[in-house]
């Protein structure tokens, strides 16, 4: 007599037996025990008698297990037995999950990110990938992966003293398990359980110099220096556009119009991805003429000594500033965007037409999105403004600098 719901939840075993089988028909029946109800197909396959295990009631349904039960007759119409194909799906799917790598999670998230970022960024966090994380974790599968096993690679990184690295680290591995839960793989991002577990970050500041009558040394000594025309090319324009080192190195004759005195970043070479437009004083324009009559036939403005077809290395400005003798503590590459806008903001410069100069995030996305000319005519006079300023530190004339943007 075929089975029911209504059966089934009142099957009980009776006292003085350990267990009951009801059948459903076809093979299938409920077996059905004091602490739990299996259900349960027996079969013939080979000449012998088999039991195939079809689950537990009722997570596995009245209807699904007879569902299961004709799937089996039919691959033994196949001749094929259901135990054995049970169990070879079983060893398939976990071979499957185990070749759900770290790894392979991380290079897919790669892929994907690399049609959004710029070529450093894309580099530095493979290199993160490639040299601290995938020796330690690469090869577990991602859904096996518990807040320890992160703490442990990240505080190989924090033990050497580089503790900016290690919450680098637990940040990209963040991402990838995020894309990971975004795709199926996982239910949760273990690293959420490393919260203060690292020795926190103490931010410092880009190492800049604001003081005029220092920043007219630097502007002297940057002018005395004798390295390749490229280079001194590259080390003169820097304290005119304070643009990002990156993004000075990488400049492409293609974006620059020395006739209109601009130039246009492509949104996918900034960080913001957006695209960025710099206005060129007259000095910047100068200087690019000039250097325009050397490497104006090549892609790069600032190209590799060694190779025409690669930009000048991301170290040579910072090394050229220790060549002039100004450590690190004193100015890096990044610090003439600070010193441009400290000096800017105590010059009175309108706030929001320097941090678009500076290319920084908007707060509203949608605005962000068609910022590139806002506050252009605005940011053409600063930019002239301030590199007739710098002119007159190199000098070392006395200026007063006074506010200009009305």
């Amino acid at each position: 007599m075929a089975l029911s719901d209504a059966k089934l939840k009142a099957a009980t075993v009776p006292e003085g037996k350990k267990q009951i089988k009801l059948s459903d028909g076809g093979g299938l029946y409920l077996q059905v025990t004091p602490t739990a109800k299996y259900w349960r197909m027996n079969y013939r396959f080979g000449g012998k008698q088999k039991t195939l295990a079809i689950g537990v009631y009722p997570r596995v349904s009245l209807k699904q297990a007879r569902d299961k039960r004709e799937a089996a007759k039919k691959l033994l119409d196949e001749n094929i037995d259901p135990s054995q194909h049970k169990q070879s799906e079983r060893r398939k799917l976990t071979r499957e999950k185990k070749s759900v790598s770290f790894e392979s999670v991380a290079r897919e998230w790669m892929d994907r990110q690399s049609k959004k970022w710029v070529e450093t960024t894309i580099k530095n966090t493979q290199a993160k990938l490639d040299k601290h994380l995938f020796p330690w974790i690469g090869s577990l599968p991602i859904d096996e992966i518990e807040a320890p096993d992160i703490l442990a690679v990240v505080q190989k990184a924090e033990s050497r003293g580089t503790v900016e690295t290690a919450h680098r680290l637990k940040m990209v591995c963040s991402r990838v398990f995020r894309y990971a839960i975004a795709t199926g793989r996982i239910r949760h991002d273990p690293t959420a359980g490393l919260q203060g577990a690292l020795t926190p970050i103490v931010n410092e500041h880009r190492a800049t110099i604001t003081d005029p009558k220092k920043v007219g040394e630097l502007l002297r000594a940057i002018d005395g220096f004798e390295g390749t025309f490229v280079v001194q090319c590259a080390m003169k324009i820097t304290p005119y556009v304070f643009v990002r080192p990156g993004e000075l190195r990488r400049a492409e004759w293609s974006e620059i119009d020395l006739d209109a005195a601009e130039w246009r970043i492509p949104a996918e070479k900034m960080k913001m991805r957006v695209m960025h437009i710099v206005p060129l004083a007259t000095q910047v324009v100068e200087i690019l003429r000039d250097l325009k009559n050397q490497t104006g036939n090549g892609k790069y403005v600032f190209p590799s000594i060694r190779n025409m077809h690669r930009p000048m290395s991301e170290n040579t400005v910072n090394a050229t500033l220790r060549r002039l003798g100004f450590d690190k503590s004193e100015i890096c590459a990044h610090g003439f965007r600070a010193m441009a806008s400290t000096i800017l903001h105590e010059q009175g410069w309108n706030s929001d037409v320097i941090e678009r100069q500076l290319a920084h995030k908007e707060g509203n996305a949608i605005k962000g999105a068609y910022n590139h000319a806002r506050h252009l005519p605005e940011r053409r006079t600063m930019m002239q403004q301030w590199a007739d300023y710098l002119d007159a530190l190199r000098e070392g004339a006395q200026v007063i600098p006074i506010k200009r943007d009305g």
